[in-house]
């Protein structure tokens, strides 16, 4: 059973009830319905992100993950963290107030820097930490390119992999870039060599993000999930 009806997202959210069904569909295929986790997302707030939040990619990819969370967690937000060459911002996005929400924040923020993953990650870190949450996180982190300090990100996803955290990140951008060959390699970081579980996915969204279907995005998001639970479970991460 989700861990919000339907009902309540037609009254509170009618504009994601799309998506939120369809989330539904690919956690049942996943053998995740009735998971309780909490939903986190990180957001690339670089230079080269300009066109993500002008075109839309940002809130709609929010939305979808509102969406997801829905099912997942009770309290009807997503802690959001914007990040470029520091922490942006630490705040969440509502069911109650999902429209626009990310051009509002944006708003607000300052210079688009470069891309410091290890500090986003570390925000994201404390968040859980301080909200003393026992279930396990979905942490969907988006970005367009690697890491100003790519050993730093790495130890901290080594360290991370001690928390019941997993970190699915998305790239937005030319596919042949590149750029993404760091991710591919966090990916496929070496267990238990470097980290005690596989805490970590990867996936490219492409050039342009909305063109990937809800459905094969859900699938995308909870398939390397549900493989970590089992193997965090097993080793005592998540009870």
């Amino acid at each position: 059973m989700a861990a919000i009806g339907p009902s309540e997202i037609e009254e509170t959210a009618p504009a994601l009830a799309g998506l939120y069904r369809t989330a539904g569909v690919s956690l049942t295929k996943h053998g995740l319905e009735g998971l309780r986790a909490a939903v986190y997302l990180v957001v690339d707030y670089s230079g080269s992100m300009k066109p993500y939040y002008k075109d839309g990619s940002v809130q709609a990819l929010a939305d979808r993950v509102l969406g997801l969370s829905a099912h997942l967690d009770d309290d009807g937000t997503v802690p959001v963290v914007f990040f470029s060459t520091d922490v942006d911002a630490v705040t969440d996005i509502a069911l109650a107030d999902h429209r626009g929400r990310v051009e509002r924040i944006v708003a607000g923020l300052g210079h688009m820097g470069r891309t410091s993953y290890h500090l986003a990650m570390d925000a994201v870190i404390d968040h859980y930490l301080d909200s003393g949450s026992t279930e396990p996180a979905l942490v969907v982190f988006q970005t367009d390119g690697g890491p100003v300090n790519k050993l730093a990100a790495e130890k901290y996803l080594c360290k991370a992999a001690r928390l019941p955290l997993f970190w699915q990140f998305i790239g937005f951008g030319d596919p042949h870039s590149k750029q993404f060959d760091y991710l591919r390699g966090l990916d496929d970081l070496a267990v238990p060599a470097k980290r005690v579980v596989d805490n970590a996915g990867f996936f490219h969204a492409g050039a342009d993000p909305r063109e990937v279907s809800d459905a094969e995005l859900y699938d995308r998001l909870v398939g390397e999930f549900r493989t970590w639970l089992v193997a965090a479970r097993a080793q005592g991460i998540v009870r």
